[in-house]
């Protein structure tokens, strides 16, 4: 603690132990204020301003300290001062006492409080910083909440002083008017509770309602606010429209048809969208044939002769294309129409926020879901647009095997394509701007995939930042910044993953005045729904994650918001999303790692389980990896997991189950797992978080049972500590 808290906390406790030792408290009672009434009065009508000045000033230190008497000291100040002097001595005096208590707090607590519970803390932050001021004022019209604490509390959130001070004066004037009247009539009142009659306790929480219920009132005004410029329509031909059929728009439009709503699906392009045509579906499919390559030319190792290996990439590009028609019939309109979704191929346009036209026609439509997914980020690199280069979406029109690729950006897509290409036989170099590979995980297990990439033989560039792209004849070449100097890297194809750009654009977003986030994405609340009320954004194009699963995940709550928000609402929850990077060995992860809680400021534990140990690993030949996990010191609660290893995005679902449904370390301990199977780390790596809290004191008791049973004595006895015999 610094010096300055360490005074101000001395400085505090001292005030209040003085007060408690001089039992200062029987000057602020009831009995004394009374007795003493007609020598205040005397003392007020000879020195006022010196009354008025130590009245105000000892207030002030009550409600600074939150020591007890602000309530005695009220009735005080309409005895002595009446109704209009007395209120508005109280109003500014307690409100300053508040103030400074509130201050304190902050000195003193906040950054602490912060630190270790930001992450529960986070909403709270939020909704304090968005409708603060309309919580304060109801907590300040009703008694029955202890000001005191109310001040205490408000100085461990982001509220600024300012509002803090000018909410409590406006919030507190009731209460303090009531109080002050009541002082006037001082010798009819027989006891504090008699000031607080139930009738009036609940004319107070009336009041206090009244700022949840302008809330209420300013959202609705808002949102008329927002479609004023629009006509509503009697009656409407759909109850929800979804434009865009990726795997946000599916889900969306399948619940919505599976609960009997008259539902309309509008794709542009391809059922299904980037994950079946360009993504998840086609990526796995080409990872899947680069896997092969790399286990029959490590066939040796295994005891098996696999001769030389060649690999026909255009039959590998038809495979991934065959794998595509495979899942084509899940995401088909065929499926969906028989589901009872009306699909329609065309492009949308949002035309008001009740109406979509699209192929000429105009749908009307209570609600409306925009998944229109993202495209690939493309860095303005001078010289890149007239040389060209590939994306994720366009590699697939690849027939022919880049001798060199150069791939630029260290994130997921990048990563899994680099190993994959690598493997297929191209000779690659990943750029990445960063100082390691998947910035987003802890740096040990970025260290693990650069290693085993450069031990693949793939080209990893570290802090190299591209500057321009170049071609003269046949010789292409990209110029990259690191810390060295300048270097030119050639190469035959140019991949760019480097992040996705939602789409935003081009289908009456701008002209309705959607908000979108510093990022590019739509903004959406907890219940993902935009500024207007009745449309909602899932997947890509709302984030904040950009995984298929996180579209489906989302895409359940808009659709259930939408069709019966009125009734209940449901608030998105991503605590337990996990994701995995299919590069080998795979990276997976649920929950927090060691740098998001670090970075929340959130206290943790770690177990870490080497897959070396594990049997079947070493069976299969597959034992680099490990498991790491957070968990709340002390106890078994998990907070997130990480695997890296063969089957982690399988691994990890234990995980996700867990933290889903509360369930501990202990409870993974207990749970029988077949052997030899990968599932078997998850209980391993619970038994290295069950060793490292083995109750040694209780095992030395033990111990001495089982040497006092056999009618010996235990061994080493002696060194049991003094005290435990």
């Amino acid at each position: 603690m610094s010096l300055s808290r360490t005074l101000l906390v001395a400085a505090i406790v001292t005030a209040i132990g003085l007060f408690f030792a001089f039992d200062l408290g029987q000057y602020l009672s009831l009995e004394f204020l009374r007795e003493q009434q007609t020598l205040f009065a005397e003392v007020y009508a000879t020195h006022p301003l010196q009354t008025i000045a130590a009245f105000f000033a000892i207030y002030v230190g009550v409600t600074a300290l939150s020591l007890p008497g602000a309530a005695i000291m009220t009735l005080a100040a309409g005895a002595l001062f009446g109704l209009v002097t007395g209120t508005i001595l109280v109003s500014f005096a307690s409100t300053l006492g508040a103030t400074l208590a509130f201050l304190a707090s902050r000195f003193l607590f906040r950054d602490l409080v912060q630190q270790r519970f930001g992450n529960y803390l986070k909403k709270i932050n939020e909704g304090v910083e968005k409708d603060g001021p309309f919580y304060l004022f109801g907590l300040r019209l009703v008694p029955a909440f202890p000001f005191f604490a109310i001040n205490l509390v408000m100085g461990l959130v982001p509220m600024r002083t300012w509002t803090f001070y000018w909410v409590s004066q406006v919030g507190m004037l009731a209460g303090t008017i009531v109080y002050v009247n009541a002082g006037t009539q001082l010798a009819a009142i027989d006891s504090l509770g008699g000031l607080l009659s139930p009738t009036l306790i609940a004319s107070f929480a009336a009041l206090g309602l009244f700022p949840l219920i302008a809330r209420k009132a300013l959202q609705f005004l808002q949102s008329r606010k927002a479609g004023r410029a629009f006509t509503k329509p009697r009656q409407f031909d759909r109850d929800m429209v979804v434009i865009g059929a990726g795997s946000g728009g599916l889900v969306s439009a399948y619940i919505a048809a599976a609960v009997k709503a008259e539902v309309t699906l509008i794709e542009a392009g391809r059922m299904g969208g980037d994950c079946l045509n360009t993504g998840c579906v086609p990526s796995k499919a080409l990872i899947r044939s680069a896997k092969a390559a790399h286990e029959l030319r490590h066939a040796a190792d295994f005891g098996v002769n696999a001769g030389d290996v060649s690999v026909d990439f255009p039959a590998v590009m038809e495979r991934v294309q065959q794998a595509i028609t495979k899942v084509e019939p899940h995401d088909s309109v065929e499926r969906y129409e028989g589901l009872g979704v009306d699909v329609v191929q065309g492009y949308a346009r949002i035309t008001s926020p009740w109406s979509v036209a699209v192929d000429g026609r105009e749908l009307t439509t209570r609600n409306i879901v925009v998944a229109t997914g993202a495209r690939p980020f493309v860095p303005p690199i001078p010289g890149l647009e007239e040389v060209g280069y590939l994306t994720s979406d366009s590699l697939w029109q690849l027939r022919k095997l880049p001798k060199r690729l150069a791939v630029l950006g260290g994130g997921p897509i990048g990563s899994e394509l680099t190993q994959a290409f690598s493997r297929l036989g191209s000779r690659v170099i990943q750029i990445e701007m960063g100082d390691r590979l998947l910035p987003r995980e802890d740096a040990e297990v970025s260290r693990a995939v650069a290693e085993r990439f450069r031990s693949e033989g793939i080209d990893v560039r570290l802090g190299a930042q591209a500057t321009s792209v170049h071609q003269d004849g046949e010789l292409k070449w990209i110029t990259v910044e690191t810390g060295q100097g300048s270097e030119n890297i050639e190469f035959d194809e140019l991949l760019v993953a480097v992040g996705r750009k939602a789409n935003v654009t081009g289908f009456g977003l701008e002209e309705l005045g959607v908000e979108l986030n510093a990022n590019g994405t739509i903004e959406v609340d907890d219940f993902l729904r935009t500024n207007y009320p009745n449309i909602f954004a899932v997947g890509d194009v709302a984030g904040p994650y950009q995984f298929t699963h996180a579209a489906a995940h989302q895409a359940w709550h808009a659709a259930v918001n939408a069709l019966f928000g009125t009734f209940k609402k449901f608030r998105v929850d991503y605590s337990s999303l996990p994701w995995s990077t299919f590069i080998d060995p795979e990276v997976a992860r649920v929950g927090l790692n060691e740098q998001d809680a670090k970075a929340r400021g959130i206290e943790y534990e770690v177990t870490t389980y080497d897959l070396a140990e594990l049997d079947r690993a070493i069976a299969d030949g597959a034992d680099s990896g490990f498991i790491k996990v957070l968990t709340v010191p002390g106890k078994d609660r998990i907070l997130g997991a990480t695997i890296v290893g063969h089957h982690a995005g399988e691994l990890i679902a234990e995980y996700v189950t867990a933290i889903r449904h509360g369930l501990g370390m202990n409870k993974l301990l207990a749970t029988i797992h077949v052997y030899p199977t990968w599932t078997e780390a998850n209980k391993y790596a619970a038994g290295e978080w069950k060793k490292a809290r083995v109750p040694e004191r209780l095992l030395s008791w033990v111990a001495r049972y089982h040497a006092w049973r056999r009618g010996g004595r235990a061994a080493g006895a002696e060194a049991l500590p003094q005290g435990s015999r």
